[in-house]
């Protein structure tokens, strides 16, 4: 019998792309199972998207993730795109049906697995977001859907933020609200848990911490940040010194990575190794 030598590649598209750890969690998962699949880790500038996706095509490549500033952008170059991800405005993880191309978002999914995961419950809670983009959208679209009584939206860009709270007013039944961040927003303490969904505090700005102030936030405050580099990010800290819970970047980037995995392979991922990946990866670092 032959031996297969080919590889089946699969990949992150960005720009910035550098500090992106997906390819340790996903290449520890094919290793786990057994497969020969490879995670390729690809800097595209924003004039460059079209041609990278006819390369995707051209390589056979099973799938892609997308992540800042390609989500929406990848829409227009895709052969389909799955239901939730055309409401929420955005598509990070694309897989293959023979061959066409299929758009899908994993980010809110992924956020609402390590939600649950850390047993709070979405259902009935106010939740203030910071940000409008890509992450944003999935993330308040995913917490509309799983019953969020009010979402507030803080945004230094009006039109911008605008632009997401009257999607979510369209397509959702949640009461939505926009704040503009032009000075410290100040976290009230009706609001049960607390969304960084920007860049601030990704390396390399790892110190970088939202301008926010908690003296009002209520003490059952749950805190949760996007940035899963590094995972301890400046408002983490800050959360854990006032005595609040929190939930760190690292659970939405493996929860949908899990979920990415899957579309992929059509294998279940093995969620505890691509933890323990990660895990040992920011140790390192």
């Amino acid at each position: 019998m032959a031996v297969n030598y080919k590889a089946e590649l699969v990949g992150v598209l960005g720009y910035p792309v550098a500090e992106n750890p997906t390819c340790v969690m996903q290449e520890a998962a094919f290793a786990a199972l057994g497969l020969n699949w490879r995670y390729l880790t690809i800097e595209v500038k924003p004039d460059n998207l079209a041609d990278a996706m006819r390369g995707v095509r051209a390589l056979g490549m099973r799938g892609i993730n997308l992540t800042i500033p390609h989500k929406v952008g990848v829409m227009a170059l895709l052969d389909d795109i799955a239901p939730d991800a055309k409401v929420i405005g955005a598509v990070n993880t694309v897989y293959r049906e023979g061959d066409r191309l299929i758009g899908a978002n994993t980010d809110g999914k992924g956020f609402l697995r390590g939600l649950r995961e850390a047993e709070i419950d979405p259902q009935g809670k106010r939740v203030a977001v910071l940000g409008a983009g890509g992450a944003a959208r999935a993330i308040t679209f995913e917490l509309a859907f799983a019953g969020a009584s009010e979402l507030i939206v803080i945004n230094r860009s009006e039109e911008r933020g605008q632009q997401l709270v009257e999607a979510l007013r369209k397509d959702t039944s949640t009461t939505v609200d926009f704040v503009p961040w032009s000075s410290t927003y100040v976290v009230p303490p009706t609001i049960n848990i607390l969304v960084n969904a920007t860049s601030i505090g990704l390396y390399p700005d790892a110190e970088a911490l939202p301008d926010l102030s908690l003296d009002q936030a209520h003490s059952d405050l749950f805190i949760c940040d996007v940035i899963p580099n590094p995972p301890d990010t400046r408002l983490m800290q800050l959360a854990r010194s006032r005595g609040l819970r929190t939930l760190n970047g690292l659970s939405m980037l493996v929860h949908q990575g899990t979920i990415g995995f899957e579309l992929w392979t059509g294998q279940t991922a093995p969620e505890a190794v691509m933890k323990e990946a990660l895990r040992k990866a920011f140790e390192a670092s």
